[in-house]
């Protein structure tokens, strides 16, 4: 499994991604982000699933890059490319993945901003090839390990938070998936694409530079519980307490 995340604010993109691979009983950290950085021209690619789908099918579009990329003006472009490719590796592959029980499931968000482009977007690119757009009403997608991460982002975050709150946002996601799931943890890497600068910045970070945010969190949610306003459900504790029968 593995914990990628995109989220879309006014101001721009933000993604995250952990760097855990399970491979049986073994585990290793690998790069999960591909990023693609020319004059007016920035985009990254996240996945999640099977790694050998993953790396055969950015191979491949490597290649297109080289040889196609000035021919992509606007992010979907690049979207419906990468696209071909997973394809392209589905019809070589699955029938093999699925006779050896395995399945075709790599998930990829794409984010970026291109030269025709108006303002950065931001995809979610599903194993067949088909694709959405993550838009304002739900600003972020996250693919692997999401049953975490969700309640985070639904409570705090909103399209129209600056990047340094989504940021913050995304790493809390995270750490509430990693605490939970041993398959999701660190290093993490982060990529930041404000509007029209054309530049998705990555930065990789270890468990030890941010373990005191998690702490600073541990201890705030626990103070929140304390000071919750929830008197009324003092009335679960009155009257006698008696045995239940068991007959």
């Amino acid at each position: 499994m593995t914990f990628c995340l995109g989220i879309k604010t006014k101001d721009g993109i933000v993604g995250l991604s952990d760097t855990r691979i399970t491979t049986g009983s073994e585990t290793t950290s690998s790069k999960k982000v591909y990023t693609v950085n020319r004059e007016k021209h920035s985009f990254f690619i996240m996945t999640s699933g099977l790694r050998s789908v993953r790396d055969k099918a950015i191979t491949y579009f490597s290649e297109v890059i080289e040889n196609k990329d000035d021919s992509f003006t606007k992010l979907y472009h690049a979207v419906n490319e990468f696209g071909n490719q997973v394809r392209a590796v589905a019809k070589e592959d699955r029938e093999y993945l699925e006779e050896a029980g395995l399945n075709f499931n790599v998930y990829s968000i794409i984010g970026g901003q291109l030269e025709e482009d108006s303002e950065p977007k931001l995809y979610l690119l599903y194993p067949q090839g088909n694709w959405i757009e993550i838009r304002r009403g739900t600003p972020f997608v996250i693919i692997g390990n999401t049953g975490f991460g969700n309640p985070v982002l639904k409570r705090s975050l909103s399209y129209e938070d600056s990047l340094d709150y989504a940021l913050k946002c995304a790493f809390l996601a995270f750490d509430a998936t990693r605490i939970s799931a041993n398959d999701v943890d660190f290093p993490i890497d982060m990529v930041v694409l404000p509007n029209n600068t054309f530049m998705a910045k990555e930065q990789r970070f270890e468990q030890k530079e941010l373990e005191h945010i998690s702490t600073f969190w541990n201890e705030r949610l626990k103070n929140a519980i304390e000071e919750l306003p929830a008197s009324i459900l003092d009335k679960a504790f009155e009257g006698d307490f008696k045995p239940v029968s068991q007959d």
